[in-house]
């Protein structure tokens, strides 16, 4: 009878699992009952890396400031530390890495070779060999090695990290503390992390047990590809407590593409400066919704320039990819090949355009600008609705406040702690370039666009604001109380 019974459960589950795959919806992996075989194949394409740096003489005799209070003892330490203070002291780290080329190609974090003088690869059979910097990446923290094996290696691959999900399998493979290969197991436990380590943070969360030593080691899908680089852990403790990061492969794939083509990365760059669309500034711009990056700043001569992208734009799509957030622009620009035309789709004053702009190659810019002194304006206060005081730009209050030449706009002088603008964490020596993307030069232009705003009902105002030479849109709203 129970028999009977199983039997007809199993049926109807089976049944239940036919009728979900026809409904096209994805069916979950179940848990392997061993990582065993996938282990055993994946080991051979992790090494061991080693590095070697040398430190500066006095680097660490001069940390030793306190000294015991007995004279004889504090004579002993002094002495010792004396002797050691020329002496160069050579300090040794181990990392991990994974073959993905069978003539030699090792990719690893950047961070694990990082001022190394030598480099070591240890092979999963022992086999150890010197290896050399084909190139490196800061922004995304990710190295390409190469040495010469005496015969092909085995090689990992990367797989489309945009398919994984949340609650997928996942083992990492690498060589925490320097005990030799080790392999642990988890899940995705999170997509697209933005943990401020750079520009275009974008990582795997996983809580696979992952420590020092497993930077630069790969984080392989069940089946076997690469879908990240373990990178960074958060530990209180120093050990894993189960949140780790992973570059995805994709991202990794592109930046290590290059740097074996170029020797260095070729990111894509359009010369925005963007930030977030925030609800306040959704309303005040009359946006339907908060999403898309909002240019607060375009660079002169720049592919978005010559496009006739403008400060207030609000980007929602690049080259066919959307753009949610702010976070998301810089990440799609620089994956453009360089050169390629990219279609722009955007909002401008509540109406939906678009624009081609030619990518160029990423470029740093330094801003810098001088005036003469003459004899500045006096401030004027705009009142407490606002809570700052105002003048007019001139070659002192440029001086003063170190305002590059090419910035235009009105100057902040002064700060009420407990007004909005003290809330906004506006400063003096901040420069007011636009109201409701309106070009305002003096303190009465600000009033008059706040009382004519203010007289048609409108409740947020849209200031771009330039600060230290970078520009930002801050929400102001005009229906707090007096």
């Amino acid at each position: 009878m129970f028999g009977y019974l199983r039997r007809g459960l199993q049926a109807l589950a089976l049944s239940a699992l036919a009728l979900t795959a026809q409904a096209g919806t994805a069916l979950a992996r179940p848990a392997p009952d061993s990582f065993a075989d996938l282990a055993n194949q994946l080991l051979p394409t992790v090494v061991n890396i080693a590095t070697t740096e040398t430190l500066k003489p006095n680097a660490q005799a001069d940390q030793f400031t306190d000294l015991p209070q007995d004279p004889e003892l504090q004579k002993l330490f002094k002495g010792l530390l004396d002797k050691d203070k020329n002496l160069p002291r050579k300090v040794t780290s181990l990392g991990s890495g994974f073959v993905i080329d069978p003539s030699g190609l090792i990719v690893t974090n950047n961070h694990v070779i990082d001022d190394a003088e030598q480099i070591t690869v240890t092979l999963n059979d022992g086999t150890s060999l010197p290896a050399k910097v084909v190139g490196r990446d800061e922004k995304t923290d990710l190295a390409l090695l190469r040495v010469k094996p005496p015969r092909p290696l085995p090689a990992a691959h990367f797989g489309d990290s945009n398919k994984a999900r949340v609650g997928d399998w996942v083992v990492a493979i690498g060589n925490p503390f320097g005990l030799g290969s080790t392999v642990t197991a988890g899940i995705v436990s999170a997509r697209n992390r933005d943990i401020a380590a750079g520009p275009y943070d974008d990582f795997i969360q996983t809580d696979a047990p992952i420590n020092r030593g497993n930077s630069g080691g790969p984080l392989f899908d069940m089946d076997g590809n690469v879908i990240g680089i373990n990178s960074v852990i958060y530990s209180p403790s120093g050990g894993s407590v189960g949140i780790g990061f992973a570059i995805p492969a994709n991202m990794a794939r592109d930046v290590i593409g290059q740097i074996e083509r170029y020797g260095s990365p070729r990111r894509g760059w359009m010369g925005v400066r963007v930030q977030s669309v925030t609800d306040d500034i959704a309303q005040g711009m009359g946006l339907a919704q908060a999403n898309g990056a909002l240019v607060a700043e375009v660079t002169p001569g720049g592919p978005a320039a010559k496009a006739g992208i403008q400060p207030g734009d609000v980007i929602l799509s690049f080259d066919g990819r959307p753009v949610a957030d702010s976070r998301a622009l810089p990440r799609v620009v620089a994956d453009t090949p360089v050169g390629k035309t990219a279609d722009v789709q955007y909002v401008r004053n509540g109406s939906r355009q678009s624009a081609h702009v030619v990518v160029a190659k990423l470029q740093d810019d330094d801003p810098s600008g001088d005036g003469k002194p003459q004899a500045p304006e006096p401030a004027r206060p705009v009142g407490k609705l606002l809570g700052f005081s105002l003048s007019t730009l001139d070659g002192a209050s440029r001086a003063k406040y170190h305002v590059p030449a090419d910035v235009q706009g009105v100057l902040v002088t002064g700060v009420e702690p407990d007004s909005q603008a003290g809330e906004k964490n506006f400063r003096p020596g901040d420069v007011i370039v636009t109201m409701q993307n309106q070009p305002v030069r003096t303190p009465d232009d600000v009033s008059r666009r706040i009382d004519a705003d203010t007289r048609s009902g409108k409740k947020i105002e849209i200031l771009l604001v330039n600060r230290e030479g970078n520009a930002t849109y801050v929400p102001m709203h005009l229906d707090a109380d007096d």
